[in-house]
């Protein structure tokens, strides 16, 4: 492993590492606790949103020339009502929070600091268009779930440190198919949040 250089994609970078990110997004979220089966394809299309969308952020982690990490955000309002419901039940309005829908990274070159610095990115991302939250959602897999190692720890301790707690009973819904599976079911989220 070389220095790792994180740095934020412009549109035509974007596009030239579409299929990086979207190889990135699929073996991360293949392993625990996300167990992800997708295809490459839907994932470059998803990936493409974020060159499309005015307001997105993308943040890559390459060492060398090779893409390890990445980081994405989008305003609020460029997703679904039920997504700004608890926010707008809290007075606050879609328009002035930043989602931060991943952060993902390759196993050997986590606890260095990295994620650290995709959330340093986002949070002044959030702060240059004028939003006063961020948030993002995390799966909610039961400790008695058949494929969880015996190791599994969750990402809780470094999102409150970083000043981030779940808001109180909101959640999400996904579906997608999970490793060894079918077909695809819903998944549960959990809504973290934090005001800048």
């Amino acid at each position: 492993m070389g220095l790792v250089d994180i740095r934020v994609l412009q549109e035509d970078q974007i596009t030239a590492h579409l299929g990086d990110v979207a190889a990135l997004r699929l073996a991360v979220f293949r392993d625990w606790p996300y167990l992800y089966d997708g295809q490459l394809e839907y994932e470059r299309q998803y990936v493409a949103t974020y060159r499309d969308t005015p307001g997105s952020l993308l943040v890559g982690a390459f060492d060398l020339d090779h893409l390890v990490g990445a980081s994405t955000s989008t305003p609020l309002e460029e997703l679904s009502a039920e997504f700004a419901a608890p926010f707008s039940a809290r007075g606050i309005a879609r328009d002035r929070v930043l989602w931060g829908p991943e952060s993902v990274l390759l196993p050997a070159y986590r606890g260095q600091g990295i994620g650290h610095r995709f959330f340093d990115h986002r949070e002044a991302h959030a702060r240059t268009l004028g939003r006063s939250h961020v948030a993002f959602a995390s799966i909610l897999r039961p400790d008695t779930h058949p494929a969880r190692p015996p190791n599994a720890r969750t990402n809780d301790a470094f999102w409150q440190g970083r000043g981030y707690a779940p808001m109180e009973g909101v959640r999400v819904e996904f579906e997608w198919r999970d490793v060894g599976g079918t077909e695809e079911t819903v998944k549960q989220l959990q809504v973290w949040w934090k005001a800048l």
